[in-house]
């Protein structure tokens, strides 16, 4: 499949990613590939091709089609597994990448990414994907360069770990009130945060929210039970929860002040 999607006009290179490519996968987990991309890919050939694949009509979306960051692409089922093709544009990849090791970043809204799209996701996905083909051999060379994290993106999202204090304190001022919508969206953007920074801080790449509680608990020296503590905030949602979240913030920022070097 990868060979053949290669062979698309404007398709430079085909990468497996998600839990396959990092071999924490379930049987039944999906087959996730991205198709980089440079110009405008053949939409009409892609169809065809991802229809020939599964036997029947498939819409293929644009770019664009899935919102400003997963760019577009399609679900099929192939031998009766679900497949993706998730479309990326190689020449902002790329750009990213560059901003990436300026220590520059963005967080953009996204369909599917509560808590936004962050923009160092587009380097980790290189970094730990697994290149199927790449015939012109950009996306390998790509890989090495992604292998190692800049410095400057660390500290940058170490650093951010401030916007996870003010998130709590805005919970504090909604909490009284019983404001469990602003609460629960307070809270769940203070401890996205967190995870982005601790990730950041063990020079990790965190790709999207899927998961990331879990991988962050079990870095080295997060603060004790901190999966946990999340989960007892994000259950009260009142102010007690607020205090509990705020304690995780005051633990984690610790541990990032403690170990900057």
């Amino acid at each position: 499949m990868a060979e053949r999607l290669t062979a698309v006009a404007g398709v430079r290179a085909v990468v497996l990613g998600g839990s396959r490519a990092r071999g924490t996968h379930r049987p039944d987990s999906d087959w996730d590939l991205g198709l980089y991309y440079r110009g405008a890919p053949d939409l009409a050939a892609l169809t065809e091709l991802a229809s020939t694949f599964q036997g029947s009509p498939v819409e293929v979306a644009g770019p664009g089609g899935w919102g400003p960051w997963v760019n577009g692409g399609a679900w099929l089922r192939v031998d009766g597994a679900p497949v993706d093709w998730i479309l990326r544009d190689l020449d902002r990849v790329e750009a990213v990448w560059s901003a990436c090791r300026q220590g520059r970043y963005e967080v953009g809204g996204q369909p599917g990414h509560p808590l936004g799209f962050w923009s160092p996701a587009y380097p980790g996905e290189v970094a730990l994907g697994c290149v199927l083909a790449d015939p012109h051999g950009e996306l390998t060379a790509l890989q090495r360069e992604t292998s190692g994290y800049p410095e400057p993106l660390r500290a940058a999202l170490a650093d951010a770990a401030w916007e996870a204090e003010f998130s709590v304190e805005a919970a504090r001022k909604s909490a009284p009130a019983g404001d469990r919508l602003h609460v629960s969206l307070c809270l769940s953007r203070a401890f996205g945060i967190l995870v982005q920074s601790l990730h950041a801080h063990h020079r990790t790449w965190c790709l999207n929210e899927k998961g990331a509680l879990a991988a962050a608990a079990a870095l080295p020296k997060t603060p004790a039970f901190f999966a946990e503590r999340v989960g007892e905030a994000l259950r009260g949602l009142d102010a007690a929860a607020v205090e509990t979240a705020a304690a995780v913030v005051r633990d984690v920022r610790e541990v990032l002040r403690a170990n900057a070097a």
